[in-house]
């Protein structure tokens, strides 16, 4: 069914939905409730509970582990049952325990679902009110259809979209909706043409909007998903979010180290078959595989990154930045565009008249803020505006021509209602107008709508309210074109071809500085008009109001941050384009050769056009809500990482298309909310760039602790697979040992990595490209050579300790004590590895130790764990190890302090060869900058 019913008289409505005024009978309501369904909105392609789980196990690594669990428990149970023992299959009952764990911190994240349709859902009546059979009943608004007749009152929240057949007083607030704050006057028996923005549909009520007051009836034309709020709703479900740059490496992480696994594992049960093609070498073989397996998938990586994601989500909110989805941290770091509203976000939102300009004068106003105390300055020296013969007029028709209140409470003043009416009041009330001095009573008035541009009233003069004066307000240019005379002094003359030149010429240079502009004028009049056209002619000419938002200080300091850190901002706004290009100057956004891009010029592009100007454009002006998702479109179709802001319903769609949405805490609506990744706590933009911060420290501490899990597991698995060349007898680690380490002594210590202060230079580098690979910046390098490293120092050890002989008993080692020696080598290996790992330049002895007590107080607890399990008989006993001596320990210790060494060499290794040029200090490599 079309929207476009704006057009139809209340007969043709009615006659459309085939309808009367007495309302349908109770049989035509069911038969269209069976046609048309229940007046709520529907989700589409959600997915059960246990769809959500099972996904958890698609992942590869997590599919292996399970494969390994399975093999086993198999030959667990097989020995046990051979041996006589109880058939407990430790090691698979662990990886089970693991791949459970894994898969439920998935589904717990997966399953916190999109609540912004059920934030539309609670946009609507709970019961309304509708004729039935010829007479009013109260119903659920479920059951609402098309043609029922709807009774409107103050208070209610409109039901389904309609066209009003009566309207008394009816002022509707559609922000929801079309993001302007005031309240629309609504209009009964009026016809628009079906171009009409939906802002400006004075004849048609809005599923989800609020009646502010008056009353009405509705013909319903609309219900559930074919409402305005129901498009919305749609196409909030059409956009599927694109995986995180996140998740993108996580996948491709799990998708090599499963794929280098498989060949190492064939590569090594190849080799060995042919060395020693029996039974019993290929049963040995596949344990040295299940061990390999298990060794180079690092169990402890989804819970470490979660839980960091978790604390940079608790760091953010003390820096009022709210995040709603843990991926949308990490995406922080990547943001390479930032897409802001100006109003509250970039500037204050507490709008003051500075300048006013008559025909006689020119003058400047001080003050600060709402309150109403300051001076009219003409030439530096303060004048009494009611020496003036034509502010006094000016004054009133700011005070009139008004909706707002001006409240002051313990010394605050604040307005109630819109900004800028609230500084209109401030500005009357420092002239000494107040309405307390003037109780003119409103008797008409024609309401601002964004077609019409202006706003005017009607104040009787007299008790019979035959006359009284209109007083008007509005866009300076079009306003002057309804005006014939001008008040000059206490005469009215009429307005010169030179007069009206100069008029324009004032706006468009005070809109050039910023301002925004308000013109102003009125005449007598007698009787009602009924129609704002012609009420509105013949006008006096009053003068030129202009106001500014003062963009906040800090947001200065918080575009020059953006640029340091080579974020490009982008600022949407609604206002003129001098304006808009104004305040974006005075922020350093824009300059004065940069482009501007209004929502009118934006509609006659194609997206393929708008692909290319939103390359080069960093201010739109004029731009509604609904422009905003092609904007997000536009520059992700350029590769960018787009974060932007948004307040309304209408601005959820492209909050939820961005990378990172961000909706205003304050002034923002559920459903932008519900809608987003971030919410502003301040709505201030400075908080978005301390948020990108915090996630760029984030993903570098990300990248930290990568670098330590997967340099640990390549060393165990290159540890693992060496063993069988050797002949050394046996697998130097159980799968049970390897999750032990994978888990706490990998784990642990990775935990203190995630909470490592940021550097002051994190923001200093270009943001890091959402394409490139996890292993990009030389992480796979280092990965390499740690594990080779790591690998190397722990066979040395396994050869030696294999054939070490006691000197006391002549004895070859036991088996399980150079076992029990190589797992807590490698344990021990990972503690010096975390300390030095903490920074890419810094020796560990340069480094301040107790900067992070995490870190220590990790390998303190961690180094005690190890000992407990080779000394404390329950844990030896379940874990294989074996007790050694403290000789054999300290042998231990030896090996695993080379590390340590090795990582701290690497660093001089650099500073010496690569940091010095032409004896000058040695340049922070781009790693340290930025991961």
């Amino acid at each position: 069914m079309s929207s476009s019913w704006q057009v139809f008289s209340s007969d043709a409505a009615l006659a459309h939905v085939a309808s009367r005024p007495q309302g349908l009978t109770s049989a035509e309501a069911e038969a269209r409730l069976q046609q048309y369904g229940p007046n709520e909105l529907l989700e589409t392609g959600s997915r059960p509970w246990w769809v959500i789980l099972v996904d958890q196990f698609s992942n590869v690594m997590l599919l292996m582990l399970l494969a390994v669990a399975v093999i086993s428990s198999f030959f667990d149970i097989r020995n046990a049952l051979i041996e006589g023992s109880p058939p407990i299959p430790k090691d698979g009952i662990a990886i089970f325990l693991v791949v459970g764990l894994n898969a439920l911190l998935g589904y717990l994240q997966e399953v916190r679902a999109e609540a912004a349709l059920a934030a539309l859902k609670s946009m609507a009546s709970s019961r309304v009110r509708v004729l039935r059979d010829g007479g009013p009943v109260e119903l659920d608004s479920r059951l609402l259809v098309p043609g029922d007749i709807l009774l409107i009152e103050a208070g209610i929240r409109i039901p389904a979209d309609g066209l009003l057949l009566e309207a008394v007083n009816l002022e509707v607030r559609e922000s929801m909706l079309t993001g302007e704050f005031h309240p629309v006057k609504k209009q009964a028996g009026i016809t628009l043409p079906e171009e009409t923005p939906l802002g400006d549909r004075l004849n048609c009520i809005f599923s989800g909007t609020e009646v502010i007051q008056g009353r009405g009836v509705a013909v319903v034309m609309t219900t559930g998903m074919n409402t305005e709020l129901g498009k919305i709703a749609s196409a909030l479900q059409e956009i599927e979010p694109d995986p995180t740059p996140l998740q993108k490496r996580m996948s491709q992480l799990g998708t090599t180290l499963v794929q280098g696994s498989l060949t190492l594992v064939a590569l090594v049960i190849t080799v060995g078959m042919i060395a020693q093609p029996t039974l019993e070498n290929f049963e040995h073989l596949v344990k040295v595989s299940l061990s390999m397996a298990v060794a180079v998938v690092p169990e402890g990586l989804p819970a470490v990154i979660t839980i960091t994601l978790a604390l940079g989500t608790q760091r953010m909110v003390k820096r009022n930045a709210l995040i709603r989805r843990l991926p949308a941290v990490e995406t922080l770091g990547s943001v390479t565009v930032i897409c802001s509203d100006k109003t509250g976000t970039l500037t204050q939102n507490k709008m003051m008249v500075q300048r006013v300009i008559t025909a006689n004068h020119r003058l400047v106003i001080t003050g600060e803020g709402y309150a109403p105390v300051g001076e009219f300055q003409e030439r530096g020296q303060a004048i009494d505006p009611w020496e003036s013969t034509e502010l006094p007029w000016l004054l009133q028709g700011c005070l009139l021509c008004n909706d707002a209140h001006l409240h002051q409470e313990n010394g605050t003043w604040t307005i109630i209602g819109d900004p800028t009416e609230g500084a209109l009041l401030t500005l009357a009330g420092k002239g000494g107008v107040t309405r307390n001095d003037h109780t003119l009573p409103r008797i008409a008035e024609f309401p601002f709508s964004s077609e019409r541009k202006r706003m005017s009233v009607i104040c009787a003069e007299d008790s019979t309210h035959h006359h009284g004066q209109l007083f008007i307000k509005g866009s300076p240019e079009l306003i002057l074109e309804r005006c014939t005379r001008i008040q000059m002094g206490s005469e009215v003359v009429g307005i010169s071809g030179e007069q009206v030149n100069q008029i324009l010429a004032d706006n468009n240079e005070l809109a050039g500085q910023g301002f925004r502009v308000l013109g102003f004028a009125y005449r007598g009049i007698d009787g009602i008009p009924t129609e704002a056209e012609v009420a509105e002619q013949d006008l006096i000419w009053l003068g030129l109001v202009a106001m500014s938002d003062a963009p906040r200080p800090e947001a200065v300091q918080a575009v020059r941050r953006c640029h340091m850190a080579g974020i490009r901002v982008v600022m949407i706004t609604g206002d003129h384009q001098l304006t808009a290009q104004s305040v974006a100057q005075e922020l350093g956004i824009a300059t004065g050769l940069s482009p501007v891009l209004t929502g009118r010029d934006l509609e006659k592009l194609s997206q393929e056009e708008l692909v290319e100007q939103v390359a080069r454009v960093n201010v739109f002006a004029r731009v509604s809500p609904e422009h905003k998702l092609r904007i997000v479109q536009a520059l992700q179709s350029r590769g960018e990482v787009v974060a932007m802001t948004g307040d309304g319903v209408n601005d959820a769609p492209a909050l939820k298309q961005a990378d990172i949405g961000v909706a205003m805490g304050i002034t923002g609506t559920d459903v932008s909310k519900e809608a987003s990744d971030m919410i502003l706590l301040d709505d201030n933009f400075a908080t978005i760039v301390s948020a990108v911060e915090e996630g760029r420290v984030v993903y570098v501490n990300i990248r930290r602790f990568i670098r330590y899990i997967l340099g640990s597991n390549l060393g165990e698995v290159l540890t693992v697979a060496v063993s069988p060349l050797l002949g050394v007898g046996g697998v130097p680690l159980t799968p049970l040992q390897i999750l032990w380490m994978n888990l706490v002594t990998d784990g642990v210590p990775a935990l203190a990595l995630a909470v490592e202060p940021g550097r002051p230079t994190v923001m200093q580098a270009p943001p890091k490209n959402p394409n490139e690979s996890i292993f990009a910046r030389g992480l796979g390098n280092y990965i390499f050579r740690q594990g080779i490293v790591l690998a190397i120092v722990t066979v040395t050890l396994m050869v030696w300790a294999s054939g070490y002989t006691n000197t006391v008993t002549s004895e070859i080692l036991d088996p399980r004590r150079w076992k029990t020696m190589v797992f807590t080598t490698l344990c021990l290996a990972q503690m010096g590895h975390a300390i030095a790992i903490r920074s890419n330049t810094r020796l560990a002895i340069e480094m301040n130790q107790f900067e992070n007590p995490f870190m220590l107080g990790s390998v303190l607890l961690t180094t005690l764990l190890q000992l407990l399990l080779i000394y404390l008989p329950p844990l030896r006993n379940f874990f294989g190890t074996f007790y050694i001596s403290g000789v054999e320990l300290a042998v231990c210790l030896g090996f695993s302090i080379l590390i340590l060494v090795w990582v701290d060499l690497e660093k001089l290794f650099i500073r010496r060869f690569l940091g010095r040029r032409a004896g000058r200090e040695p340049a922070i490599p781009r790693t340290e900058l930025f991961g």
